[in-house]
């Protein structure tokens, strides 16, 4: 194998897929990016087992790919990343020197690394599911941006570690829970077929940071009962799926309420950020008291002290008094666009919604928390 590229595009590339490799792995072959190098192309694979990333490289004027010998290797990721970053040459020339001895050159610089076999690396099938659906890059931005914050961090019940997709008769609802507050995104999709799978959320904002910053792209989520792809341009994301049944959480949301909230968004953010010093068991714990005459927002810690701040809000309903996680609900209307917020109760002890009125496709849900005040 023999081939010279532009360092600026083999080195954006390698930080693509770094993001599927686990430097602690403890298969070696898994800490390394294969290098495939055939017909005017550059393919690179990472992978750590649950999450497969496959970059391709066409020969452009861009990059200036020139392809003298094919063949593959095997690389250490920390390595391969290291020496392309420090080179000081626009250009890099890589060669197989010696079996997997791989020797990396540019201007007056050379390194020669260990490297190891391609035939090592596992076998990854990178087919394409027959399910696919189509989307803008900017609507699963928005998904991945809405959810993946109320997923759970424990690992007792692994499915609520992901987002769940769900589409049927035309609308793609997706939910994330950690069984204490809940996000629920839902658009329509032209798409007559129906699946239901739930992906990891770590999957999901890796697919953020390395496939969706260009936002009048079109992007392709296929999948089936084991894995989803995400395919745009020159660039595969695989990522498993969570195995385990999605608890049915559209019985959660209440259907009728009896008290409303309407604020500007961003008096709330900043009238609990002011509290988040005050803390009970390392919790934030914000009480609402809500009339017809005032809406006060509280906050009290016997080691701290008070934070007492009356809310310019509108209130419809008899009084209401309830407790909530300060950094639950910030999460949630932080995540929400457009300012005009509506809070929706059914009583002190039962879940509220909060969406805003420029947005119907959003809906964020809070448990509250028992209090002594």
């Amino acid at each position: 194998m023999k081939f010279s590229i532009s360092k600026n595009e083999l080195y954006a590339a390698l930080q693509i897929v770094g993001h599927a490799i686990s430097s602690t792995s403890p298969q070696p072959s898994l800490r390394g990016i294969k290098i495939d190098a055939e017909n005017d192309q550059l393919i690179l694979t990472g992978s750590n087992a649950d999450v497969s990333i496959q970059k391709t490289l066409e020969k452009n004027e861009d990059n200036q790919l020139n392809i003298m010998e094919e063949g593959s290797i095997l690389i250490e990721f920390r390595y391969l990343n290291d020496i392309v970053r420090k080179i000081d040459s626009d250009f890099i020339l890589v060669e197989i020197i010696d079996g997997s001895l791989t020797k990396f050159s540019g201007n007056s610089a050379v390194f020669k690394i260990n490297g190891m076999v391609a035939r090592d690396y596992p076998i990854i099938d990178f087919s394409k599911p027959a399910t696919f659906i189509k989307m803008n890059t900017q609507q699963l931005a928005e998904i991945i941006e809405q959810t993946t914050f109320a997923t759970s961090t424990k690992e007792q019940k692994p499915v609520l570690t992901g987002v769940n997709f769900k589409l049927s008769d035309n609308m793609l609802n997706c939910t994330a829970t950690d069984s204490y507050r809940l996000a629920k995104k839902t658009i329509a999709l032209d798409f007559e077929g129906e699946f239901n799978i739930t992906i990891p959320s770590k999957s999901l904002n890796d697919v953020k940071s390395t496939m969706l910053s260009d936002t009048n792209e079109e992007i392709e989520i296929a999948m089936n009962n084991k894995k989803a792809q995400f395919i745009i341009k020159d660039m595969i994301f695989q990522t498993r799926l969570l195995d385990g049944v999605y608890p049915e959480t559209d019985r959660l949301i209440p259907k009728e309420f009896k008290y409303t909230l309407n604020m500007n968004k961003d008096d709330l953010i900043h009238a609990i950020d002011r509290t988040i010093f005050i803390k009970n068991d390392n919790m934030i714990i914000n009480r609402l008291q809500c009339s017809s005459d005032e809406v006060v927002l509280t906050n009290k810690s016997q080691e701290i002290g008070e934070s007492i701040e009356n809310l310019v809000a509108s209130f419809n309903g008899d009084p209401l008094d309830i407790s909530f996680s300060g950094t639950y609900v910030l999460e949630a209307i932080r995540n929400l666009k457009g300012n005009n917020l509506v809070i929706s109760f059914t009583g002190e002890m039962k879940p509220f919604i909060l969406k805003t009125t420029d947005d119907d496709t959003v809906l964020q849900l809070v448990l509250p928390v028992r209090t002594y005040n």
